[in-house]
């Protein structure tokens, strides 16, 4: 079988980058093919490029270049270059020429600049160009456009900055814009992907809330475009055919795992239709004699005489009333044309008109103006009529809604009438009214629809071309939309059938029939919550030849048989003799079944001898092989002829071995002559060769000895031997059959290497090569998880080393080899172990020598900025002698933790350190030390870091377990010493620790005589430090002393006491008195904490007897024992009957009143802000917290607090989108009342740091 020529990976040597150029001059990409003799095609927009006036495409050797002539802004597409299997793309970025500086004359107004016309986005001042002067008088309405953005007056003569600062994910962010109704406008959001871990996500918003993911259709479209070059996501948003209602604010919002950035833009919508009749501007002019359009008198005389022609024919009309239903935009406009001069005036009266107003009468709360619910979900409307008898009627779109089944549920409670719908789906996404009598409030309901995730990706196929390819994606949702598209542009069924889309539950199937090299390119599924991204690559089928076709001998009259065997059943293919095609006739016949084609010609003749040769079509290849004539000369030959074997006749190869394929018939077909005929016996090695087995056959006939194996094995290989006799005499003839098969399949590959997106795989030659030298292998890979195994190549590829590209990082894959020799392609080998592609981590950060002796040293680092999508194995450290290239590892293995300390090195050596990060894909760089270390200790003064708490007085109780840990630093290690008020400590009482960083005073159980002042003493040499730590220890008091009655009179008792002797070593924070009826001995508390030595015990009950007792109290608690008085206390009656004045009981109530207000605040987003305010009210009112009207009081992000009436708000790390209004509301009994303030939340801003 000829090899076919081999392919490398990439066909390029150089590839063509993306380059920027300025508008009017001319750019040149150019790119280098591995071969000189490269087919290269360009495109733009995946359209071919030819030479003429734009383009010129040059071509030398292995050098290809594109040059572009006089580039504009339609030049800015994404080409490609494509040579054999490859294709590279690239972008053309077209800068706008830079225009001169405009000098401003004073006397000289610069007109405006009109939005050009046919497109939908406004037209914008460039930044180059200055604002024009604000002072600008108006020009006449026939010369008047669309007045252009203004930009505020720069200072010294500067042109004013209108960049956006990029600190966020956003590249490029979407710019607010002007369209008229019924044109498109586009907004344009680009972020750089290079830095984040996961694909960005993108959603744009309508409003604060209005998500538009679900609003895609005919007058909006989103769509995403990603350049493999610069790494970029362009995300676009088309409004087709604006309305007026589209005009608003809208929000444009980016996310990357832990990453977040936003943009608001604004969209503003005008009006197609330009003034009726003339513009009133030029006709209400001023009256001046200096050519100053801004001086004089304001002249009606214009206006009067172009209203002169509107007689007032029609019924009179109420001014007043259009007024009120006319927008503020046409209030002019109706003044002029009804005669009102006085603006001023009219829109006084008009705010009067409005405030009279009276306040619906069926309505006392109506519908919001607008409700969004999540599809599958249940939302309910809810009103409050004025009569609670009310009948109220639901509409949806205008039609009235019937209470059938479960879908809608009708609920009246008191004065509220409520409409829950249920299950809400897309059908629901309307209108809806609630109507009481002649009145009705008016509400819409959008439905948003669930993101619809992707559960399965697509998988990356390569194909033969014209085979069938089927790309197949599993989303989280059945009969959700998605969106197919190659290379950017949606796909779509046409007329071809060339995509057929097919849905299966959950599955989504795209099918493309007959592949070819067009059909390449990346292929993309869509749906509103995420993509998957596959690669298409189509190759050109290689027809294999498994059986050629051989020469022939073959006798007059015989049967010649030329048989071969391609790899593709489909192909045909046509016969020449000689160089002149063979047509089938009586003796000829051609067959082709399967892959197998045959030439067969009966009744041998001497004219069919000659080269025959078989050709496929559509492939540049053929199979030759030449038939031979053998004459048979019958010779009189006497009686008795010895028989004789004539091997000439055979076809062998030069060193008389006959090969055969194996499952091949193996056919020997020996020539013997003798007279009488001999007998044949055949053998193999010692054996006799017989018909005991089915698949050999031995057959005799006039003149040949034929012997057959059926569907060769490679046991059949061997010598077989012919022996011929008769009575006069007998020959022997050996023959050497070499059964060649397929080798057989490699062991399973190993994965010696992987990178970011690649592996270096290695695996063993077959143990057996099936009798011929195998050519080269092919290899084959799949993720784990799939099932379709994809060739990386189709040639053979020579050695057992091959590096495979093009894989996803983070992705586990498998790997798996065949063997190719010339007969064919082995079974496939087991597959690899799983390997996922990473990269080896960035090298550690902040190296730096945390300590140092004279044998050892102490290291410390942080872990890499990028770890990658592999788990970090741990840290290998190394270290060499200065002047040294060798790097010996400080420790076997690796370590996990960021800090280590090498020991047993030799003092005085100067060594060089360095670590790096290993994880399955090996090492990382090193980071090494700015200098070498040299390994000796540095004395360090002693100094003692005394703990905060430790500064004080530290008050324990007696028996608890003093442990100081006072942490000190020195080197070398220095000596500590502890004494006492003066004095050695005693170890009995004390117990102390000291190690090289601290030194621990332990009392296991304190008592009353530990107390006392302790210093603490570290010395080095000739330095010291000193500290000292007071303890206290505390117990409880004993009971005061000298409790007496000093005093009885009416319902009163005064008593006196001293203080205790021992106060427990603390000071006495007060007394506990308790009193006892002489009757019960039941003790009250009278006092707690009382501070005196003297009290008043009043409200006793008259004719009773009392005793009294007094406890002190320390920092510890009450004394265990009191002190009693010795006598009793009797409160003597009187005759007297007192009777207590009545009063009224004053009204303290009072309404709710803040006494300090909310205040607008502006702040950074990221930082906790909080919001404050007072409020006084009786009884104690109710606060509740809103944001936009919206109650926040059950929301995690809110903090509320109230003290003593102060009213405080905490909102956590707010971002941008908890800006806005804020109202605090306290209502009690007696009323309410409110108080609002606005909230601005600043983005950060990020300055980049200076490299």
């Amino acid at each position: 079988m000829p090899e076919p020529a081999k392919k490398a990976v990439s066909a390029f040597a150089k590839k063509p980058k993306t380059r920027e150029a300025e508008e009017g001059s001319s750019v040149v990409f150019e790119a280098e093919t591995e071969k000189p003799d490269a087919k290269v095609k360009w495109q733009c927009n995946t359209k071919d490029i030819v030479s003429g006036n734009k383009y010129e495409v040059t071509a030398q050797g292995n050098k290809h270049s594109l040059t572009i002539k006089a580039v504009t802004m339609e030049d800015a597409n994404v080409y490609a270059v494509i040579a054999g299997g490859s294709k590279v793309k690239f972008e053309l970025k077209v800068i706008a020429k830079q225009a001169p500086p405009k000098v401003a004359v004073k006397d000289t107004p610069a007109p405006a600049e009109a939005p050009a016309e046919g497109t939908g986005e406004p037209a914008v001042p460039k930044e180059q160009d200055p604002a024009p002067p604000a002072a600008e008088p108006t020009p006449p309405a026939e010369e008047t456009a669309a007045p252009a953005q203004t930009a505020p007056p720069a200072e010294d003569g500067q042109l004013p900055d209108t960049r956006q600062d990029l600190t966020g994910l956003f590249t490029e962010k979407p710019q607010s814009g002007e369209v008229t109704v019924g044109e498109n406008i586009t907004f344009v959001a680009k972020v750089n992907s290079a830095t984040l871990l996961k694909k960005p996500t993108i959603k744009w918003f309508k409003g604060k809330w209005m998500d538009l993911a679900s609003k895609s259709g005919k007058h909006l479209q989103l769509k995403e475009l990603y350049d493999r070059n610069s790494k970029v996501y362009t995300f676009e948003m088309h409004i087709i055919a604006a309305k007026a209602n589209f005009a608003g604010a809208y929000r444009c919002e980016v996310s990357s795992r832990d990453k977040f950035d936003s943009c608001n833009f604004d969209l503003a919508v005008h009006e197609a239709c330009a003034v009726e009749g003339f513009d009133i501007r030029t006709a209400f002019r001023r009256t001046s004699t200096d050519g100053n359009e801004d001086s004089g008198e304001l002249d009606f005389s214009t206006l009067l005489k172009k209203r002169a022609t509107q007689a007032n024919a029609g019924p009179e009309v109420d001014v007043w009333d259009i007024l009120q239903k006319a927008p503020a935009s046409e209030y002019e406009k109706i003044a002029f044309q009804y005669g009102i001069t006085d603006l001023r005036g009219m829109l006084k009266r008009l705010k009067k008109m409005k405030k009279e107003e009276k306040k619906s009468e069926a309505f006392l709360k109506k519908l919001d103006p607008a409700y969004q619910v999540e599809k599958g979900h249940k939302i309910k409307l809810a009103i409050e009529v004025a009569n609670p008898d009310a009948e109220v009627k639901w509409l949806k779109n205008g039609q009235e809604i019937q209470p059938t089944g479960s879908k809608y549920i009708f609920e009246s409670v008191g004065n509220m009438r409520y409409l829950t719908i249920n299950h809400c789906s897309l059908a629901d996404d309307a209108a809806y009214s609630c109507v009481v009598g002649d009145e009705k409030c008016t509400t819409e309901l959008f439905v948003k629809e669930p993101p619809v995730q992707i559960l399965k990706n697509l998988e990356d196929q390569m194909v033969m071309k014209g085979e069938r390819v089927e790309f197949e994606c599993e989303v989280s949702e059945e009969g959700a939309h998605v969106k197919w598209e190659k290379d950017g542009v949606e796909l779509a069924r046409d007329e071809s059938f060339k995509y057929r889309f097919k849905k299966d539950g959950c599955k989504h199937v795209l099918i493309i029939n007959e592949a070819t090299k067009e059909d390449c390119g990346n292929y993309k599924i869509k749906t509103n919550g995420g993509e998957s991204v596959a690669e298409l690559m189509v190759q050109e089928k290689e027809l294999e030849v498994y059986q050629s076709i051989a020469d022939l001998t073959v006798k007059a009259k015989d049967q010649a048989v030329f048989k071969c065997e391609v790899s593709d059943e489909n192909v045909k293919g046509t016969w020449f003799k000689n160089g002149v095609e063979v047509k089938p006739d009586a003796r000829t016949q051609i067959t082709h079944i399967g892959r197998i084609h045959k030439l067969t010609i009966d009744d041998v003749k001497p004219e069919d001898e000659g080269d025959y040769t078989f050709v496929p079509d559509g492939y540049a290849f053929n199979l030759s092989a030449k038939l031979n004539f053998m004459e048979v000369k019958i010779d009189f030959v006497p009686r008795q002829d010895p028989p004789k074997i004539h091997l000439d006749c055979m076809g062998r190869t030069a060193d008389s071995t006959i090969v055969v394929v194996a499952g091949n018939k193996l056919r020997l077909d020996v020539p013997i002559t003798g007279d009488p005929a001999p007998t044949v016996v055949w053998t193999k090695g010692e054996k006799m060769v017989t018909e005991g087995d089915g698949r050999v056959h031995v057959e005799s006939t006039k003149g040949h000895c034929i012997f057959t194996i059926e569907g060769a094995e490679r046991q059949d290989e061997g010598i077989y031997s012919v022996v011929v006799r008769n009575p006069a005499g007998e020959d022997t003839a050996d023959i050497n059959v070499k059964v060649v098969d397929v080798p057989d399949p490699p062991q399973a590959p190993r994965i010696i290497s992987v990178g970011e997106d690649s592996c270096v795989v290695q695996w063993d030659p077959p143990l057996f090569d099936g009798g011929q030298p195998v050519i080269g292998y092919v290899l084959e890979r799949k993720k784990k998880k799939s099932f379709r195994w994809m060739r990386l190549n189709f040639d053979p590829y020579p050695n057992t080393t091959y590096e495979a590209r093009r894989m996803i990082e983070g992705v586990a894959y498998e790997m798996r080899v065949y063997a190719v020799n010339s007969i064919g392609m082995s079974r496939h080998s087991p597959a690899s172990q799983p390997f996922v592609p990473v990269a080896p981590t960035s090298e550690p950060i902040g190296l730096c020598v945390d300590d140092i002796s004279d044998t050892s040293i102490s290291l410390k680092w942080r872990a890499p900025e990028r770890l990658g999508s592999s788990e970090l194995d741990g840290y290998g450290v190394e270290y060499c002698k200065e002047g040294s290239d060798e790097w010996i590892p400080a420790f076997e293995g690796l370590t996990e933790r960021t800090s280590v300390i090498i020991k047993d090195l030799t003092t005085g050596d100067k060594l060089q350190f360095r670590v790096r990060a290993y994880n399955m894909a090996g090492p990382s760089a090193p980071a090494t030390l700015p200098q070498a270390i040299t390994i000796r200790e540095i004395m360090q003064r002693p100094k003692i870091w005394v703990p905060r708490n430790l500064r004080q007085t530290l008050i324990k109780k007696v028996g608890e377990t003093i442990n100081l840990v006072i942490p000190f630093q020195g080197k070398p290690r220095p000596q500590v010493t502890w004494t006492k008020d003066g004095e050695p400590l005693n170890p009995t009482m004390v117990s102390v620790r000291n190690s090289d960083t601290d030194t621990i005073l332990f009392i296991r159980k304190s008592d009353r005589k530990h107390s006392g002042k302790y210093e603490l003493h570290v010395q080095i040499e000739n330095v010291a430090d000193t500290a000292s730590v007071t303890i206290q220890i505390v117990d409880l008091p004993g009971p005061p002393e000298a409790l007496k009655i000093m005093d009885i009179w009416g319902f009163n008792v005064a008593l006196e006491w001293k203080p205790p002797k021992d106060s427990g070593n603390c000071e006495i924070t007060g007394y506990t008195i308790q009193k006892a009826d002489k009757k019960t001995m039941e003790w009250f508390t009278v006092y707690e904490l009382y501070r005196r030595t003297n009290c008043v015990v009043s409200d006793l009950i008259m004719g009773n007897e009392y005793f009294f007792r007094v406890f002190a109290t320390n920092l510890v608690g009450l004394s265990q024992d009191p002190c009693n008085t010795k006598d009793s206390a009797f409160i003597q009656k009187t005759g007297m009957a007192y009777k207590p004045p009545s009063y009224k009981e004053h009204d303290f109530s009072e309404a709710p009143k803040f006494t300090h207000p909310l205040v607008n605040r502006s702040i950074i987003a990221g930082y906790n802000a909080t919001l404050s305010c007072s409020v006084r009210g009786i009884p104690k009112p109710k606060v509740t917290w809103y944001k936009n009207k919206m109650d926040i009081s059950n929301e995690a992000k809110y903090r509320m607090f109230s003290k003593q009436g102060v009213l405080t708000l905490e909102i956590r790390k707010p971002c941008p989108f908890d800006g806005g209004v804020y109202m605090c509301k306290a209502v009690n009994a007696s009323g309410e009342d409110i108080v609002e303030c606005k909230l601005e939340v600043r983005p950060q801003i990020i300055k980049e740091e200076k490299k």
